[in-house]
């Protein structure tokens, strides 16, 4: 198995239970002792998390470590607007500063909700 697959099952695997849970990406952090963001970088499979912090999140969650993987890949059922947010991030990842900031200023605008109606 790849290391990237293996870190993406486990990442939905804690997300799963985090749901299930009703906690926020931040309301596990705090539990776990970690910031939210690296709570996201695990869940999206962005961080090679170890094992004692894995047990800190299971911890964290109420459940037995072995239960991060006890995963079943079709869990991790991406949808088409899944992939394409992901292809934009994978985009924006290799940008440039400058094509970075030029790439926020098109999504702010194209996002912006109109207040005129």
């Amino acid at each position: 198995m790849k290391d990237k697959k293996v870190l993406k099952l486990v990442g939905a695997r804690v997300r799963v239970l985090r749901k299930e849970k009703g906690l926020s990406q931040e309301a596990l952090g705090e539990k776990g002792g970690f910031h939210f963001s690296y709570i996201g970088q695990v869940e999206r499979g962005e961080k090679n998390v170890s094992l004692v912090n894995l047990a800190k999140i299971a911890e964290a969650l109420e459940v037995n470590l072995i239960q991060l993987f006890a995963y079943v890949e079709e869990e991790m059922q991406i949808t088409p607007m899944d992939h394409s947010i992901q292809e934009v991030v994978d985009m924006l990842r290799e940008a440039n500063d400058e094509k970075m900031r030029l790439a926020k200023n098109v999504l702010k605008e194209i996002l912006k909700t109109d207040t005129s109606s």
